[in-house]
């Protein structure tokens, strides 16, 4: 792992421990400037978790708690009547100036209010009474909806979840870690100790660099024959959109760059699959009578495609 990122995951270890494979995905996602939808249980640190990471690099950090009384406007804003200009004035909201928003709960806002985000995950930017307004940047969404009390929620429609460049879900800890948790939290709360590693400027760069990752017609074709398949397959009622294509292609970028790589393997594709595709699919009635599992038909497909030799990939 290339030495600021290795840096920047050894301060969010401090915050959150026996959890590195998943911070790891996070720091990925965040290099393919994706957003991340956390799907868990209460209660496993997902809020720490964005926390820590938008303190390790600086990230200007907002945390919208999603009730059903949130209105689209707290998200992006809205204009009010400014007396002695006789002009209506924008007024920024909670994603305006943020380079890390934290959606928490998302699944318990309205329909309407969690539209609001579409815009803003899409193209950076919010539209408020005809006008345009961009957002700062970096930008990343980090959406939290927990998988049990879920009376009263709202569930993300397709659109939406396909915006997400990752379903990650963080799990219980094993006994050391919640054993060095329990410890660490004795007198003191250990993002107190979370330090900067890394400022915007130089995310921005490891972005640029990212984007720079080479990757060869084999390994986009492999992509394109996955993706491909999924729409093709019985198992699934929706396959892997063009833009699930598009995201799978970047984040396998980003774990390249990651193991400090300048070029992406089919390898890589295979290690990112499962986090960027199966919050795009949908089981066909017949796969679900069957008992088949979303993993176990997106194993199928990597199964069934033929993986382009390694050496092709350079």
């Amino acid at each position: 792992m290339r030495l600021e990122l290795e840096n920047v995951l050894r301060e969010i270890e401090k915050a959150i421990v026996g959890k590195r494979a998943v911070i790891e995905k996070i720091l990925t996602a965040l290099l393919a400037e994706g957003h991340i939808l956390l799907d868990d249980v209460p209660g496993v640190g997902k809020t720490t978790m964005a926390v820590a990471l938008s303190r390790s690099m600086e990230l200007a950090y907002q945390r919208v708690q999603f009730t059903p009384d949130v209105l689209p406007s707290d998200i992006t804003g809205f204009s009010i009547y400014d007396k002695n200009s006789g002009a209506f004035v924008y007024r920024p909201g909670a994603i305006s100036h943020a380079n890390l928003l934290l959606g928490d709960e998302i699944n318990r806002a309205s329909s309407k209010t969690q539209s609001a985000l579409l815009e803003a995950m899409e193209e950076r930017q919010v539209t408020v009474d005809g006008a345009t307004y961009p957002l700062a940047c970096p930008f990343m969404v980090i959406a939290t909806q927990n998988s049990v009390g879920t009376a009263g929620t709202q569930l993300l429609p397709y659109a939406q979840m396909d915006r997400f460049l990752v379903r990650l879900s963080m799990g219980y800890p094993d006994h050391d870690a919640q054993m060095a948790m329990l410890r660490a939290r004795q007198t003191e709360n250990p993002l107190d100790r979370v330090e900067s590693a890394l400022d915007r400027d130089g995310l921005l760069r490891l972005q640029r660099e990212t984007r720079a990752v080479t990757v060869k017609d084999s390994v986009l074709d492999y992509i394109t024959r996955l993706t491909m398949a999924s729409r093709e397959s019985d198992a699934f009622e929706v396959g892997v959109s063009p833009r699930g294509a598009l995201f799978l292609n970047r984040m396998a970028k980003a774990r390249a760059y990651l193991e400090d790589r300048d070029y992406a393997a089919p390898a890589d594709v295979q290690a990112v699959f499962h986090d960027v595709c199966a919050h795009r699919v949908i089981l066909s009635r017949k796969a679900r009578m069957d008992g088949v599992t979303t993993r176990q038909a997106l194993d199928a497909l990597l199964a069934a495609v033929k993986n382009p030799d390694r050496g092709d990939a350079r």
